[in-house]
């Protein structure tokens, strides 16, 4: 049986489609989770949203066990949380960062993400979109 990715979303991910729709667009998160199943194609796909830092903890430590990959947009928990940071350093596979912004043309506050050393790539300011993408570069990733 193949290990599914697992496609993980931290804070206010699930008000997508309402929230500064300038910034994140008006796609909702049913409607990221829909283009992620379809980039996975035959592979299983986790998709999961929490606003708890200890739920984005355990998630990981679900996906070290049984996940092939990780594509995770901590959100707000990328530029502080440091048990999100050590729970990734764990997982033995492929971690793809993913910001709908481009952080690095945000305020200075939202600029340096603590996930990005531990990230085998990044992927950010696609909007919406960058999640098929991400999804997408992991199946291949997985696949070499």
């Amino acid at each position: 049986m193949t290990k599914p990715i697992y496609v993980l979303n931290g804070p206010n991910l699930n008000r997508l489609g309402t929230r500064e729709p300038e910034i994140y667009g008006k796609t909702t998160l049913a409607e990221v989770e829909a283009m992620c199943r379809k980039a996975a194609g035959a592979r299983p796909i986790e998709f999961r949203q929490t606003n708890a830092e200890h739920q984005l903890v355990e998630w990981i430590h679900e996906a070290i066990d049984a996940g092939s990959g990780v594509v995770i947009n901590p959100a707000g928990l990328s530029f502080r949380s440091i048990p999100v940071l050590d729970a990734l350093k764990m997982f033995p596979g492929p971690i793809i960062e993913l910001h709908i912004s481009n952080i690095h043309r945000r305020e200075e506050i939202y600029q340096h993400s603590l996930m990005s050393k531990v990230a085998t790539a990044v992927i950010m300011g696609l909007g919406p979109d960058g999640y098929a993408t991400a999804v997408s570069a992991m199946v291949r990733l997985l696949e070499k």
